[in-house]
Protein backbone atom coordinates (compact mmCIF):
# COMPACT_ATOMS: atom_id res chain seq x y z
CA UNK A 1 0.00 0.00 0.00
CA UNK A 2 2.81 2.43 0.91
CA UNK A 3 4.44 1.92 -2.49
CA UNK A 4 1.82 4.23 -3.99
CA UNK A 5 2.59 7.05 -1.55
CA UNK A 6 5.02 9.89 -2.33
CA UNK A 7 6.13 12.73 -0.06
CA UNK A 8 7.89 16.05 -0.66
CA UNK A 9 9.58 18.01 2.13
CA UNK A 10 12.27 19.82 0.07
CA UNK A 11 10.01 22.84 -0.22
CA UNK A 12 6.28 23.10 0.54
CA UNK A 13 5.13 19.91 2.23
CA UNK A 14 3.05 17.81 -0.16
CA UNK A 15 1.98 14.16 -0.52
CA UNK A 16 0.44 11.99 -3.21
CA UNK A 17 -1.53 8.77 -3.11
CA UNK A 18 -1.05 7.24 -6.57
CA UNK A 19 -1.58 10.27 -8.85
CA UNK A 20 -3.83 12.17 -6.45
CA UNK A 21 -2.51 14.86 -4.12
CA UNK A 22 -3.47 14.39 -0.50
CA UNK A 23 -4.81 17.07 1.83
CA UNK A 24 -2.57 16.64 4.88
CA UNK A 25 -4.80 18.64 7.19
CA UNK A 26 -3.98 21.38 9.73
CA UNK A 27 -0.50 22.63 10.55
CA UNK A 28 0.09 20.53 13.68
CA UNK A 29 -0.96 17.38 11.85
CA UNK A 30 1.54 18.24 9.12
CA UNK A 31 4.21 18.79 11.76
CA UNK A 32 3.52 15.34 13.24
CA UNK A 33 3.86 13.80 9.76
CA UNK A 34 7.16 15.69 9.25
CA UNK A 35 8.61 14.26 12.46
CA UNK A 36 7.58 10.75 11.37
CA UNK A 37 9.00 11.24 7.85
CA UNK A 38 12.36 12.32 9.24
CA UNK A 39 12.48 8.98 11.08
CA UNK A 40 10.73 6.88 8.44
CA UNK A 41 11.16 3.16 9.15
CA UNK A 42 12.01 3.80 12.82
CA UNK A 43 9.57 4.11 15.72
CA UNK A 44 9.25 7.56 17.25
CA UNK A 45 8.22 7.84 20.93
CA UNK A 46 5.16 9.92 21.67
CA UNK A 47 7.12 12.18 24.00
CA UNK A 48 9.61 12.99 21.22
CA UNK A 49 6.77 13.94 18.89
CA UNK A 50 5.26 16.22 21.54
CA UNK A 51 8.62 17.88 22.21
CA UNK A 52 9.27 18.41 18.48
CA UNK A 53 5.83 19.77 17.56
CA UNK A 54 5.13 21.79 20.76
CA UNK A 55 8.64 22.82 21.96
CA UNK A 56 7.56 25.81 24.08
CA UNK A 57 3.99 25.09 25.22
CA UNK A 58 3.25 21.35 25.14
CA UNK A 59 -0.39 20.37 25.73
CA UNK A 60 -1.32 18.84 29.07
CA UNK A 61 -2.70 15.73 27.38
CA UNK A 62 0.04 15.46 24.78
CA UNK A 63 -0.29 11.72 24.01
CA UNK A 64 -4.03 12.11 23.37
CA UNK A 65 -3.43 15.07 21.03
CA UNK A 66 -0.79 13.12 19.10
CA UNK A 67 -3.16 10.16 18.86
CA UNK A 68 -5.84 12.45 17.37
CA UNK A 69 -3.48 13.74 14.68
CA UNK A 70 -2.20 10.24 13.94
CA UNK A 71 -5.80 9.10 13.38
CA UNK A 72 -6.26 11.96 10.94
CA UNK A 73 -3.09 10.97 9.09
CA UNK A 74 -4.24 7.36 8.85
CA UNK A 75 -7.42 8.46 7.17
CA UNK A 76 -5.62 10.39 4.44
CA UNK A 77 -2.65 8.05 3.98
CA UNK A 78 -4.77 4.86 3.84
CA UNK A 79 -8.11 5.93 2.45
CA UNK A 80 -9.09 2.34 1.55
CA UNK A 81 -8.53 1.02 5.09
CA UNK A 82 -11.61 0.14 7.14
CA UNK A 83 -11.87 1.80 10.58
CA UNK A 84 -11.40 -1.43 12.49
CA UNK A 85 -8.41 -2.68 10.50
CA UNK A 86 -4.90 -2.04 11.97
CA UNK A 87 -2.87 0.50 10.07
CA UNK A 88 -0.30 -0.76 7.60
CA UNK A 89 1.42 2.58 6.81
CA UNK A 90 1.25 4.24 10.23
CA UNK A 91 1.06 1.97 13.24
CA UNK A 92 1.68 2.08 16.98
CA UNK A 93 4.43 -0.14 18.41
CA UNK A 94 5.84 -0.56 21.90
CA UNK A 95 8.62 1.91 21.02
CA UNK A 96 6.33 4.53 19.47
CA UNK A 97 4.65 5.40 16.19
CA UNK A 98 6.17 3.78 13.09
CA UNK A 99 5.76 5.13 9.54
CA UNK A 100 6.38 2.43 6.93
CA UNK A 101 7.09 3.91 3.52
CA UNK A 102 9.45 3.10 0.69
CA UNK A 103 12.66 5.16 1.20
CA UNK A 104 12.44 6.40 -2.39
CA UNK A 105 8.95 7.73 -1.64
CA UNK A 106 10.59 10.69 0.20
CA UNK A 107 12.30 13.32 -1.96
CA UNK A 108 14.93 14.03 0.73
CA UNK A 109 16.10 10.42 0.60
CA UNK A 110 16.24 10.46 -3.21
CA UNK A 111 18.23 13.70 -3.01
CA UNK A 112 20.83 12.24 -0.66
CA UNK A 113 21.14 9.06 -2.70
CA UNK A 114 21.61 11.09 -5.89
CA UNK A 115 24.41 13.13 -4.28
CA UNK A 116 26.06 9.91 -3.11
CA UNK A 117 25.95 8.46 -6.64
CA UNK A 118 27.37 11.71 -8.04
CA UNK A 119 30.35 11.49 -5.69
CA UNK A 120 30.97 7.90 -6.74
CA UNK A 121 30.88 8.85 -10.44
CA UNK A 122 33.27 11.71 -9.83
CA UNK A 123 35.67 9.50 -7.90
CA UNK A 124 35.64 7.11 -10.88
CA UNK A 125 36.52 9.94 -13.26
CA UNK A 126 33.08 10.10 -14.89
CA UNK A 127 32.51 13.82 -14.47
CA UNK A 128 29.70 14.14 -17.03
CA UNK A 129 27.65 11.39 -15.38
CA UNK A 130 28.34 12.88 -11.96
CA UNK A 131 27.09 16.25 -13.19
CA UNK A 132 23.87 14.65 -14.44
CA UNK A 133 23.30 12.93 -11.11
CA UNK A 134 23.86 16.03 -8.97
CA UNK A 135 21.73 18.20 -11.30
CA UNK A 136 18.88 15.70 -11.10
CA UNK A 137 19.15 15.59 -7.31
CA UNK A 138 19.13 19.38 -7.00
CA UNK A 139 16.04 19.57 -9.22
CA UNK A 140 14.07 17.94 -6.38
CA UNK A 141 14.31 21.15 -4.36
CA UNK A 142 11.20 23.35 -4.61
CA UNK A 143 11.94 25.85 -1.84
CA UNK A 144 12.76 26.18 1.84
CA UNK A 145 11.90 23.02 3.82
CA UNK A 146 9.61 23.03 6.87
CA UNK A 147 8.32 26.57 6.42
CA UNK A 148 5.87 27.48 9.16
CA UNK A 149 7.30 24.96 11.64
CA UNK A 150 9.27 26.04 14.70
CA UNK A 151 11.29 24.34 17.38
CA UNK A 152 14.85 23.08 17.80
CA UNK A 153 14.16 19.64 16.32
CA UNK A 154 12.70 20.85 13.03
CA UNK A 155 15.12 23.79 12.85
CA UNK A 156 18.10 21.44 13.12
CA UNK A 157 16.60 19.21 10.40
CA UNK A 158 16.08 22.27 8.20
CA UNK A 159 19.66 23.44 8.65
CA UNK A 160 20.99 19.97 7.86
CA UNK A 161 19.06 19.78 4.57
CA UNK A 162 20.06 23.33 3.61
CA UNK A 163 23.72 22.47 4.28
CA UNK A 164 23.43 19.34 2.12
CA UNK A 165 21.99 21.43 -0.69
CA UNK A 166 24.78 24.01 -0.39
CA UNK A 167 27.42 21.26 -0.57
CA UNK A 168 25.63 19.76 -3.58
CA UNK A 169 25.63 23.16 -5.31
CA UNK A 170 29.36 23.48 -4.66
CA UNK A 171 29.93 19.98 -6.04
CA UNK A 172 27.97 20.85 -9.18
CA UNK A 173 29.98 24.04 -9.64
CA UNK A 174 33.22 22.06 -9.31
CA UNK A 175 32.03 19.59 -11.96
CA UNK A 176 31.02 22.40 -14.32
CA UNK A 177 34.44 24.02 -13.92
CA UNK A 178 36.19 20.68 -14.43
CA UNK A 179 34.26 20.24 -17.69
CA UNK A 180 35.28 23.72 -18.90
CA UNK A 181 31.79 25.23 -18.60
CA UNK A 182 32.94 28.22 -16.58
CA UNK A 183 31.11 30.81 -18.66
CA UNK A 184 27.79 29.14 -17.93
CA UNK A 185 28.52 29.12 -14.21
CA UNK A 186 29.30 32.82 -13.70
CA UNK A 187 25.69 33.98 -13.50
CA UNK A 188 24.62 31.04 -11.36
CA UNK A 189 27.53 31.54 -8.97
CA UNK A 190 26.66 35.23 -8.59
CA UNK A 191 23.20 34.18 -7.44
CA UNK A 192 24.61 31.52 -5.13
CA UNK A 193 27.04 33.87 -3.35
CA UNK A 194 24.09 36.23 -2.77
CA UNK A 195 22.16 33.33 -1.22
CA UNK A 196 25.16 32.03 0.77
CA UNK A 197 27.31 35.17 1.26
CA UNK A 198 29.93 33.69 3.63
CA UNK A 199 30.60 30.29 1.99
CA UNK A 200 34.20 30.61 0.86
CA UNK A 201 34.08 27.65 -1.49
CA UNK A 202 31.41 29.35 -3.63
CA UNK A 203 33.49 32.54 -3.64
CA UNK A 204 36.51 30.49 -4.70
CA UNK A 205 34.52 29.01 -7.60
CA UNK A 206 33.19 32.43 -8.64
CA UNK A 207 36.71 33.90 -8.77
CA UNK A 208 37.93 30.94 -10.80
CA UNK A 209 34.99 31.09 -13.22
CA UNK A 210 35.45 34.83 -13.75
CA UNK A 211 39.17 34.48 -14.33
CA UNK A 212 38.75 31.61 -16.79
CA UNK A 213 36.14 33.69 -18.63
CA UNK A 214 38.72 36.43 -19.23
CA UNK A 215 37.32 38.70 -16.52
CA UNK A 216 40.35 39.09 -14.28
CA UNK A 217 39.44 42.55 -13.01
CA UNK A 218 35.97 41.38 -11.98
CA UNK A 219 37.50 38.39 -10.18
CA UNK A 220 39.78 40.70 -8.17
CA UNK A 221 36.85 43.02 -7.42
CA UNK A 222 34.81 40.04 -6.20
CA UNK A 223 37.63 39.06 -3.84
CA UNK A 224 37.91 42.58 -2.43
CA UNK A 225 34.15 42.71 -1.88
CA UNK A 226 34.21 39.41 0.04
CA UNK A 227 37.28 40.42 2.08
CA UNK A 228 35.61 43.70 3.05
CA UNK A 229 32.47 41.81 4.08
CA UNK A 230 34.43 39.48 6.37
CA UNK A 231 36.42 42.32 7.94
CA UNK A 232 33.40 44.56 8.58
CA UNK A 233 30.97 41.88 9.76
CA UNK A 234 33.21 39.32 11.48
CA UNK A 235 36.67 40.88 11.86
CA UNK A 236 38.43 38.04 9.99
CA UNK A 237 40.26 37.53 6.71
CA UNK A 238 39.43 35.08 3.91
CA UNK A 239 40.83 31.57 4.26
CA UNK A 240 44.21 30.42 3.02
CA UNK A 241 42.82 28.74 -0.11
CA UNK A 242 40.97 31.89 -1.22
CA UNK A 243 43.95 34.13 -0.48
CA UNK A 244 46.19 31.82 -2.49
CA UNK A 245 43.79 31.92 -5.44
CA UNK A 246 43.67 35.73 -5.22
CA UNK A 247 47.45 35.94 -5.41
CA UNK A 248 47.53 33.56 -8.38
CA UNK A 249 44.93 35.66 -10.19
CA UNK A 250 47.01 38.78 -9.47
CA UNK A 251 50.00 37.02 -11.04
CA UNK A 252 47.95 35.71 -14.01
CA UNK A 253 48.95 32.14 -13.13
CA UNK A 254 48.71 30.09 -16.38
CA UNK A 255 47.78 26.95 -14.43
CA UNK A 256 44.38 28.49 -13.65
CA UNK A 257 43.18 28.24 -17.25
CA UNK A 258 40.49 25.73 -18.17
CA UNK A 259 41.70 22.24 -18.88
CA UNK A 260 44.21 22.16 -16.01
CA UNK A 261 42.96 20.20 -12.99
CA UNK A 262 42.13 22.73 -10.31
CA UNK A 263 40.03 22.01 -7.30
CA UNK A 264 41.31 25.06 -5.45
CA UNK A 265 40.03 23.73 -2.14
CA UNK A 266 42.47 21.79 0.03
CA UNK A 267 41.09 18.96 2.08
CA UNK A 268 42.42 20.52 5.24
CA UNK A 269 44.48 23.39 6.51
CA UNK A 270 47.36 21.05 7.21
CA UNK A 271 47.48 20.03 3.56
CA UNK A 272 47.77 23.63 2.49
CA UNK A 273 50.48 24.19 5.05
CA UNK A 274 52.42 21.17 3.80
CA UNK A 275 52.17 22.50 0.26
CA UNK A 276 53.62 25.79 1.49
CA UNK A 277 56.43 24.01 3.28
CA UNK A 278 57.23 22.07 0.11
CA UNK A 279 59.06 25.12 -1.26
CA UNK A 280 62.84 24.57 -1.03
CA UNK A 281 64.14 26.37 2.02
CA UNK A 282 67.76 26.73 0.86
CA UNK A 283 67.89 28.85 -2.30
CA UNK A 284 71.31 29.87 -3.48
CA UNK A 285 72.18 33.22 -4.94
CA UNK A 286 72.58 31.84 -8.46
CA UNK A 287 69.58 29.52 -8.43
CA UNK A 288 66.36 30.34 -10.17
CA UNK A 289 63.47 31.39 -7.94
CA UNK A 290 61.06 28.59 -7.22
CA UNK A 291 57.79 28.71 -9.13
CA UNK A 292 54.57 29.01 -7.15
CA UNK A 293 52.71 25.84 -6.33
CA UNK A 294 50.34 24.84 -9.11
CA UNK A 295 47.35 24.18 -6.88
CA UNK A 296 46.54 23.06 -3.37
CA UNK A 297 45.42 19.72 -4.80
CA UNK A 298 48.77 18.94 -6.39
CA UNK A 299 50.92 15.94 -5.60
CA UNK A 300 51.79 15.24 -1.95
CA UNK A 301 54.51 17.33 -0.36
CA UNK A 302 56.77 14.35 -0.01
CA UNK A 303 56.95 14.12 -3.79
CA UNK A 304 56.94 17.83 -4.36
CA UNK A 305 60.52 18.35 -3.18
CA UNK A 306 62.77 16.03 -5.14
CA UNK A 307 66.49 16.51 -5.47
CA UNK A 308 67.30 19.84 -7.03
CA UNK A 309 69.31 18.25 -9.78
CA UNK A 310 66.50 15.95 -10.92
CA UNK A 311 64.11 18.66 -12.10
CA UNK A 312 65.44 21.52 -14.24
CA UNK A 313 64.13 24.93 -13.31
CA UNK A 314 61.39 26.27 -15.62
CA UNK A 315 62.40 29.13 -17.91
CA UNK A 316 61.36 32.54 -16.71
CA UNK A 317 59.42 34.78 -19.04
CA UNK A 318 60.85 37.88 -17.36
CA UNK A 319 63.89 38.32 -15.17
CA UNK A 320 63.17 37.75 -11.49
CA UNK A 321 62.20 40.91 -9.62
CA UNK A 322 62.24 42.89 -12.87
CA UNK A 323 59.21 44.94 -11.80
CA UNK A 324 60.19 45.35 -8.15
CA UNK A 325 62.93 47.17 -6.20
CA UNK A 326 66.10 45.16 -5.74
CA UNK A 327 69.10 45.32 -3.41
CA UNK A 328 71.10 46.94 -6.21
CA UNK A 329 68.41 49.57 -6.80
CA UNK A 330 66.68 50.06 -3.48
CA UNK A 331 63.44 51.93 -3.18
CA UNK A 332 63.86 55.64 -2.45
CA UNK A 333 63.38 56.60 1.16
CA UNK A 334 63.05 59.88 2.96
CA UNK A 335 65.97 59.23 5.27
CA UNK A 336 68.46 56.66 6.47
CA UNK A 337 66.94 53.24 7.08
CA UNK A 338 66.09 52.42 10.66
CA UNK A 339 67.66 49.28 12.15
CA UNK A 340 64.12 48.17 12.97
CA UNK A 341 61.87 49.12 10.05
CA UNK A 342 58.60 48.41 11.81
CA UNK A 343 55.95 50.87 12.87
CA UNK A 344 57.25 52.22 16.15
CA UNK A 345 54.73 52.83 18.93
CA UNK A 346 53.66 56.39 19.54
CA UNK A 347 55.42 58.40 22.21
CA UNK A 348 52.24 58.16 24.28
CA UNK A 349 52.00 54.56 25.36
CA UNK A 350 48.23 54.83 25.82
CA UNK A 351 46.82 57.52 23.48
CA UNK A 352 43.84 59.30 24.94
CA UNK A 353 40.40 58.94 23.36
CA UNK A 354 39.25 61.87 21.25
CA UNK A 355 36.67 63.06 23.76
CA UNK A 356 39.23 63.05 26.57
CA UNK A 357 41.72 65.01 24.47
CA UNK A 358 39.06 67.55 23.48
CA UNK A 359 37.91 67.98 27.09
CA UNK A 360 41.50 68.46 28.24
CA UNK A 361 42.07 71.11 25.56
CA UNK A 362 38.95 73.06 26.54
CA UNK A 363 39.78 72.92 30.25
CA UNK A 364 43.42 73.78 29.59
CA UNK A 365 42.38 76.81 27.53
CA UNK A 366 39.95 78.08 30.14
CA UNK A 367 42.55 77.96 32.93
CA UNK A 368 44.94 80.55 31.33
CA UNK A 369 42.00 82.76 30.35
CA UNK A 370 40.37 82.75 33.79
CA UNK A 371 43.67 83.12 35.65
CA UNK A 372 44.86 85.94 33.38
CA UNK A 373 47.85 83.86 32.35
CA UNK A 374 49.16 82.97 35.78
CA UNK A 375 48.08 79.30 35.40
CA UNK A 376 49.42 78.79 31.87
CA UNK A 377 52.63 77.23 33.10
CA UNK A 378 50.71 74.55 34.99
CA UNK A 379 48.84 73.42 31.82
CA UNK A 380 52.01 73.36 29.72
CA UNK A 381 53.81 71.41 32.44
CA UNK A 382 51.02 68.81 32.44
CA UNK A 383 51.39 68.41 28.66
CA UNK A 384 55.17 68.11 29.05
CA UNK A 385 54.82 65.30 31.58
CA UNK A 386 52.20 63.50 29.50
CA UNK A 387 54.21 63.69 26.28
CA UNK A 388 57.61 63.46 27.92
CA UNK A 389 58.70 66.55 26.01
CA UNK A 390 61.72 68.51 27.11
CA UNK A 391 60.77 71.47 24.93
CA UNK A 392 57.35 71.73 26.56
CA UNK A 393 59.04 71.53 29.94
CA UNK A 394 61.26 74.48 29.05
CA UNK A 395 58.18 76.36 27.78
CA UNK A 396 56.45 75.69 31.12
CA UNK A 397 59.45 77.13 32.95
CA UNK A 398 59.28 80.20 30.69
CA UNK A 399 55.57 80.68 31.39
CA UNK A 400 56.25 80.27 35.11
CA UNK A 401 58.96 82.95 35.08
CA UNK A 402 56.69 85.24 33.09
CA UNK A 403 53.85 84.69 35.57
CA UNK A 404 56.21 85.44 38.47
CA UNK A 405 57.29 88.62 36.70
CA UNK A 406 53.65 89.59 36.18
CA UNK A 407 52.80 89.04 39.86
CA UNK A 408 55.93 90.99 40.90
CA UNK A 409 54.98 93.91 38.66
CA UNK A 410 51.45 94.00 40.06
CA UNK A 411 52.69 93.76 43.66
CA UNK A 412 55.27 96.52 43.27
CA UNK A 413 53.15 98.86 41.19
CA UNK A 414 52.47 102.24 42.77
CA UNK A 415 48.84 103.09 42.10
CA UNK A 416 49.33 106.80 42.84
CA UNK A 417 52.21 107.15 40.40
CA UNK A 418 51.59 107.17 36.67
CA UNK A 419 53.49 104.47 34.79
CA UNK A 420 55.81 105.38 31.98
CA UNK A 421 55.12 104.24 28.43
CA UNK A 422 57.88 101.60 28.63
CA UNK A 423 56.50 100.15 31.86
CA UNK A 424 52.94 100.07 30.42
CA UNK A 425 54.15 98.40 27.23
CA UNK A 426 56.11 95.80 29.26
CA UNK A 427 53.10 95.06 31.47
CA UNK A 428 50.80 94.61 28.48
CA UNK A 429 53.38 92.36 26.81
CA UNK A 430 53.74 90.14 29.88
CA UNK A 431 49.94 89.86 30.30
CA UNK A 432 49.48 89.13 26.60
CA UNK A 433 52.21 86.48 26.66
CA UNK A 434 50.82 84.65 29.67
CA UNK A 435 47.14 85.14 28.86
CA UNK A 436 46.41 85.18 25.12
CA UNK A 437 49.56 83.53 23.77
CA UNK A 438 49.39 80.88 26.50
CA UNK A 439 45.75 80.06 25.69
CA UNK A 440 46.57 79.85 21.99
CA UNK A 441 49.54 77.59 22.75
CA UNK A 442 47.28 75.21 24.68
CA UNK A 443 44.83 75.05 21.75
CA UNK A 444 47.64 74.28 19.31
CA UNK A 445 48.87 71.43 21.52
CA UNK A 446 45.75 69.50 20.51
CA UNK A 447 47.00 67.02 17.88
CA UNK A 448 43.85 67.28 15.79
CA UNK A 449 44.01 71.11 15.63
CA UNK A 450 47.75 71.12 14.91
CA UNK A 451 47.34 68.46 12.26
CA UNK A 452 44.63 70.43 10.49
CA UNK A 453 46.78 73.56 10.44
CA UNK A 454 49.99 71.91 9.28
CA UNK A 455 48.39 69.32 6.98
CA UNK A 456 50.10 66.42 8.75
CA UNK A 457 47.07 64.06 8.55
CA UNK A 458 47.31 64.14 4.76
CA UNK A 459 51.05 63.52 4.85
CA UNK A 460 50.67 60.71 7.37
CA UNK A 461 47.89 59.18 5.28
CA UNK A 462 50.07 59.31 2.19
CA UNK A 463 52.96 57.68 4.06
CA UNK A 464 50.68 54.98 5.43
CA UNK A 465 49.32 54.26 1.96
CA UNK A 466 52.84 54.04 0.55
CA UNK A 467 53.87 51.58 3.25
CA UNK A 468 50.72 49.54 2.67
CA UNK A 469 51.51 49.30 -1.04
CA UNK A 470 55.08 48.23 -0.26
CA UNK A 471 53.79 45.53 2.10
CA UNK A 472 51.40 44.28 -0.58
CA UNK A 473 54.24 44.35 -3.09
CA UNK A 474 56.47 42.34 -0.76
CA UNK A 475 53.72 39.76 -0.15
CA UNK A 476 53.23 39.41 -3.90
CA UNK A 477 56.96 38.97 -4.32
CA UNK A 478 57.01 36.20 -1.70
CA UNK A 479 54.17 34.42 -3.47
CA UNK A 480 55.84 34.56 -6.87
CA UNK A 481 59.42 34.00 -5.74
CA UNK A 482 59.63 32.26 -2.34
CA UNK A 483 63.42 32.49 -2.39
CA UNK A 484 63.12 36.27 -1.98
CA UNK A 485 62.36 35.61 1.67
CA UNK A 486 66.02 34.92 2.36
CA UNK A 487 67.51 36.93 -0.49
CA UNK A 488 65.80 40.21 0.44
CA UNK A 489 65.30 39.46 4.18
CA UNK A 490 61.59 40.21 3.88
CA UNK A 491 59.95 40.45 7.27
CA UNK A 492 63.31 40.61 9.05
CA UNK A 493 63.88 44.20 10.23
CA UNK A 494 66.66 42.90 12.50
CA UNK A 495 68.86 42.02 9.50
CA UNK A 496 70.82 44.46 7.31
CA UNK A 497 68.98 44.98 4.02
CA UNK A 498 68.19 47.53 1.35
CA UNK A 499 64.77 46.29 0.26
CA UNK A 500 61.81 48.21 1.75
CA UNK A 501 59.02 45.77 2.60
CA UNK A 502 56.81 48.40 4.21
CA UNK A 503 57.50 47.25 7.77
CA UNK A 504 56.51 43.58 7.50
CA UNK A 505 57.50 41.36 10.43
CA UNK A 506 57.91 37.60 10.10
CA UNK A 507 56.52 36.68 13.51
CA UNK A 508 57.98 33.16 13.38
CA UNK A 509 61.54 34.25 12.55
CA UNK A 510 62.32 37.59 14.23
CA UNK A 511 64.02 37.64 17.64
CA UNK A 512 62.17 38.67 20.77
CA UNK A 513 63.45 42.24 20.81
CA UNK A 514 61.72 42.87 17.46
CA UNK A 515 58.46 41.53 18.85
CA UNK A 516 58.81 44.19 21.53
CA UNK A 517 58.36 46.88 18.84
CA UNK A 518 55.04 45.57 17.48
CA UNK A 519 52.50 48.40 17.52
CA UNK A 520 49.42 48.28 19.72
CA UNK A 521 50.63 45.58 22.13
CA UNK A 522 51.24 46.12 25.80
CA UNK A 523 54.45 44.89 27.40
CA UNK A 524 52.62 41.90 28.90
CA UNK A 525 51.11 40.96 25.54
CA UNK A 526 54.51 41.16 23.79
CA UNK A 527 56.05 38.89 26.41
CA UNK A 528 53.14 36.48 26.05
CA UNK A 529 53.54 36.29 22.26
CA UNK A 530 57.26 35.61 22.58
CA UNK A 531 56.82 33.00 25.33
CA UNK A 532 53.97 31.22 23.51
CA UNK A 533 56.02 31.06 20.31
CA UNK A 534 58.94 29.55 22.23
CA UNK A 535 56.80 26.99 24.09
CA UNK A 536 54.18 25.94 21.52
CA UNK A 537 55.93 26.60 18.23
CA UNK A 538 55.32 28.91 15.25
CA UNK A 539 52.02 30.54 14.33
CA UNK A 540 50.16 29.63 11.15
CA UNK A 541 47.78 32.59 10.87
CA UNK A 542 46.57 35.74 12.54
CA UNK A 543 43.56 33.85 13.86
CA UNK A 544 45.81 31.28 15.54
CA UNK A 545 47.91 34.02 17.11
CA UNK A 546 44.79 35.76 18.42
CA UNK A 547 43.48 32.46 19.81
CA UNK A 548 46.71 31.37 21.51
CA UNK A 549 47.44 34.83 22.92
CA UNK A 550 44.02 36.42 23.51
CA UNK A 551 44.27 39.84 21.90
CA UNK A 552 41.66 42.60 21.56
CA UNK A 553 39.96 42.88 18.17
CA UNK A 554 41.44 46.32 17.55
CA UNK A 555 44.98 45.03 18.14
CA UNK A 556 44.35 42.08 15.80
CA UNK A 557 43.17 44.42 13.03
CA UNK A 558 46.24 46.60 13.51
CA UNK A 559 48.68 43.68 13.31
CA UNK A 560 46.98 41.89 10.42
CA UNK A 561 48.61 44.02 7.75
CA UNK A 562 52.06 43.98 9.40
CA UNK A 563 52.72 40.37 10.34
CA UNK A 564 53.88 37.52 8.11
CA UNK A 565 53.23 33.90 9.05
CA UNK A 566 55.89 31.94 7.18
CA UNK A 567 57.25 28.51 8.09
CA UNK A 568 60.38 28.78 10.25
CA UNK A 569 63.50 28.88 8.05
CA UNK A 570 65.75 25.83 8.03
CA UNK A 571 69.27 26.58 9.35
CA UNK A 572 71.85 26.64 6.53
CA UNK A 573 74.16 23.65 6.17
CA UNK A 574 77.93 23.93 6.03
CA UNK A 575 78.47 21.62 3.05
CA UNK A 576 77.20 22.69 -0.37
CA UNK A 577 76.60 19.06 -1.27
CA UNK A 578 73.72 18.93 1.17
CA UNK A 579 71.82 21.45 -0.92
CA UNK A 580 72.51 19.64 -4.17
CA UNK A 581 71.46 16.25 -2.84
CA UNK A 582 68.03 17.42 -1.62
CA UNK A 583 66.49 17.14 1.83
CA UNK A 584 68.01 14.73 4.29
CA UNK A 585 66.02 12.08 6.08
CA UNK A 586 65.89 12.71 9.84
CA UNK A 587 67.21 9.95 12.01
Amino acid sequence: MSATLRFEILGPQRAWYADREIDLGPGKQRAVLTVLLLSAGRPVPTGQIVEAVWPEDPPANGPNVVQKYVAGLRRVLEPDRSPRTPGQVLSLTDAGYLLRVDPDALDAVRFQRGIHRARQRRAEGRAAEALTEVTTALALWQGEPFTGFTGPFLEAARQRLVELRAVALETRADLMLDLGRHREMVGELVELVAEFPVRERLRHQLLLALYRSGRQAEALAAYREFADLLREEYGIEPGEALQALHQRILCSDPTLIAGVPETGWPASTSAARQAENAVPAQPSADSHPAAPTASPSASPPAQAVPARASIPPPPAAVPPYADLPSPLYPAPSAGPPSPFAVDQPRPERHPLPTWVSTTATVAGTLLPLLSFGTGTWLVILAYAVRRRSRRLGLAAVGYLLTAVLLVFMIATDDLEKEDSAAEAFLGLGVIGLCWLVGALHVVLLNRWVWGRITGRPQLAQARDEERRLRREQARNLLHRYPSARLEFAIGRPDLPRAFDDGGLVDVNAVPDHVLATLPGLTDAQRRQVAMDRWVRGPYASMEELAARCPLPLGVVDGLRGVLLFLPPPVPPTDTPSAVEAGPTVPR
